[in-house]
């Protein structure tokens, strides 16, 4: 489970990692929505933050499922990382995931609640968003060194979660 983590986690950052700051701000990842490489990283990090919260309520006994729509959390993390800086955004992200990690060790054992939102805010949410990054990425480097114009439309709407 955290081998496969870290692996699309890897898989992630490289691709974020192959890119300037130019590239990683520039709408056009969800074009509909106006969404760039940042939002996404946002976007991976407040579910990872999330789900360590959740994960911490598992520990100390105190979880009750989430009811709040998964639409409507998109949102709301978005509209908190938009305005934000990209460095802030990266390092917002990082420590997310370096608490998800921190609360999945801490528990005493990993129930069906917390393997799922481990999983889900985690590996299978990065590899979710990683098809789009990885076509996303690809454009922009190649308009980079091609010296062409703007980005394609297409790539899907909104984050499903």
């Amino acid at each position: 489970m955290v081998q496969q983590e870290d692996a699309a986690w890897s898989r992630f950052e490289s691709v974020i990692e192959s890119l300037s700051e130019e590239q990683i701000v520039e709408a056009g990842y969800y074009p509909d929505d106006g969404w760039s490489v940042k939002d996404l990283i946002g976007h991976i990090g407040s579910w990872m933050a999330e789900a360590a919260c959740m994960l911490e309520r598992i520990r100390f006994g105190t979880y009750q499922p989430d009811t709040r729509a998964t639409d409507d959390l998109n949102k709301e993390f978005y509209e908190a990382n938009r305005d934000l800086p990209l460095d802030v955004v990266r390092a917002e992200c990082a420590s997310a995931r370096i608490r998800i990690l921190q609360e999945l060790d801490a528990l005493p054992e990993v129930t069906t609640d917390a393997l799922e939102w481990f999983e889900e805010s985690a590996a299978k949410h990065c590899a979710e968003h990683q098809p789009r990054l990885d076509e996303w990425a690809t454009h922009l480097r190649s308009r980079s060194s091609a010296g062409e114009g703007p980005a394609p439309a297409g790539g899907g709407g909104a984050a499903s979660g």
